[in-house]
């Protein structure tokens, strides 16, 4: 019964997941990639401080010692202010499917950087996983063209290739970070709003969301703010909390991306590309390889 919830809640973060390159790229229609973030990160803050309200646990927020708050600072500035602004100049530049199906090449970057960080050793599954993965990236990068290395957006792939080192870089930080995961959060937003606000004031976007921007601007930045970022946190969360085999709830992640695809096709009227099909299906089985048999990063 455990399992079942737990492929409930998993499930349900896996479809919030799949909506959100769709929900990126009809937002960035009316924000920019600057204002975006900081309509999604406001939003994410509510969020979390009505889940610790309702937690009764909002005093906590003011109840950590001073190196708490500055790691928070330093979490912030990586997730989400600088994450999400490379991601989203990435999806403002790029095709969603390419877009999407670049990021989630950042479980091999994660691999590759726990070498030197971790001090962890790559297996030869692990190059192998590696080679297949980025083989996968540069068919999209491509759009199939390989051999001539045409790359159909220089910066765009740039900004979503550096996304993924920026999240693998939060992520390898993150694992010595004793905040409980919601309050943690929570403290990130929390310093990550001020810190967006100075930035729009600084590039003159912070004018721009109080002068003619279009409700689904407004709704779009709330979307992502509410459903990526926070109801899809709580239902993984969730998910693993109550996994008996977590392993097999993991893997229902790989359904996120394919599912993705299909509400590209359907609500941004997207031709999905061949090149991308083929590329996201070698950075899924580099994915697998490395999740099969590669060294594990919890180890």
């Amino acid at each position: 019964m455990s399992q079942s919830r737990a492929t409930f809640f998993a499930l349900l973060a896996v479809l919030c997941w799949s909506t959100v390159a769709t929900a990126f790229k009809l937002s960035l229609v009316h924000l920019s990639p600057l204002q975006l973030i900081f309509v999604a990160s406001v939003s994410a803050l509510v969020f979390f401080l009505v889940l610790l309200a309702w937690q009764r646990r909002l005093a906590e927020l003011l109840q950590q010692d001073v190196p708490t708050y500055w790691r928070s600072f330093g979490f912030a500035l990586l997730n989400p202010v600088l994450y999400y602004i490379v991601l989203f100049y990435a999806y403002s530049q790029l095709p969603a499917q390419e877009a999407q199906s670049l990021n989630y090449s950042w479980a091999i970057v994660l691999t590759l950087m726990a070498v030197p960080f971790l001090g962890h050793k790559l297996g030869r599954f692990d190059v192998l996983a590696a080679l297949v993965c980025y083989l996968g990236v540069l068919v999209i990068a491509t759009r199939g063209d390989v051999l001539g290395l045409n790359f159909s957006n220089v910066f765009g792939v740039s900004m979503a290739l550096l996304s993924t080192l920026i999240w693998s870089s939060y992520w390898i930080l993150n694992r010595q970070d004793q905040r409980e995961p919601v309050l943690g959060l929570a403290l990130n937003f929390l310093f990550a709003v001020p810190i967006l606000t100075l930035i729009l004031w600084v590039t003159g976007d912070l004018s721009g969301l109080t002068t003619g921007v279009a409700l689904q601007g407004w709704l779009g930045g709330l979307y992502v703010g509410l459903v990526e970022i926070g109801l899809a946190f709580v239902f993984w969360l969730y998910a693993m909390k109550l996994a008996t085999n977590t392993a097999r709830v993991a893997n229902l992640i790989f359904l996120s991306p394919f599912l993705s695809l299909f509400f590209i096709a359907t609500f941004l009227n997207e031709t999905i590309y061949s090149s991308t099909l083929m590329g996201l299906g070698l950075i899924i089985i580099g994915l697998g390889i490395q999740q099969k048999w590669g060294v594990k990063i919890e180890e």
